[in-house]
């Protein structure tokens, strides 16, 4: 706790002051252009890979970065992502895996996840991308993830309408963790607006 009170020192010593006309706009105006849905993996930062300022990106992020399909009721994922794309209008979703994911190697290796009910159950959204992967390893089956999880994506309404409108592109990405390298899956062609 001691180094996120000094890292609290510092956003408002340093970089809050340098920021603060940014600051006061983002108070009265929240307008994302991306909704960024990632794993919850402390070593993928969202705005630190993509460069963004605060209020460019929406972000969702989930273990696995698994976004369940689409099913009526309560879902904080689903809100989320009907929220940035109906009301914010974001105009980009990506979904980016990463390597050594910890989901996905559990997954590709077969680990025992008896101990972890919850995580076991909530894995089940890679069932898909599991059944598609042909390439054994965890890279194949994190980038074969990544296109299961936009499929999920395009079954949410928001998304679809979004789509058909042509108002939303939707990407893939897979984050190298040691080399910082992003490399940008080719789905044009399957998540292509109807426009």
């Amino acid at each position: 706790m001691h180094n996120l009170t000094e890292g609290l020192a510092r956003f408002r010593r340093d970089v809050f002051p340098a920021k603060a006309e940014l600051f006061a706009h983002l108070a009265t105006t929240h307008r994302p252009t991306t909704l960024f849905i990632s794993c919850s993996d402390a070593r993928v930062v969202p705005e630190l890979i993509t460069g963004s300022e605060p209020g460019e990106l929406f972000v969702i992020r989930t273990a696995g970065n698994l976004v369940p399909a689409y099913a009526p009721g309560i879902d904080g994922i689903a809100a989320s992502i009907e929220y940035a794309v109906a009301a914010l209008g974001v105009s980009d979703i990506v979904i980016c895996g990463h390597s050594a994911c910890g989901a996905m190697t559990a997954l590709a290796e077969g680990h025992d996840l008896g101990a972890l009910p919850t995580t076991a159950d909530w894995l089940r959204h890679a069932d898909a991308a599991r059944a598609r992967t042909t390439t054994a390893g965890v890279d194949a089956l994190v980038r074969g993830n990544v296109r299961a999880q936009l499929t999920n994506l395009v079954t949410h309404p928001s998304v679809a309408r979004a789509l058909a409108q042509g108002t939303v592109t939707l990407h893939g990405w897979c984050y190298d963790i040691g080399s910082g390298t992003v490399e940008e899956l080719d789905i044009a062609h399957r998540f292509a607006s109807a426009a």
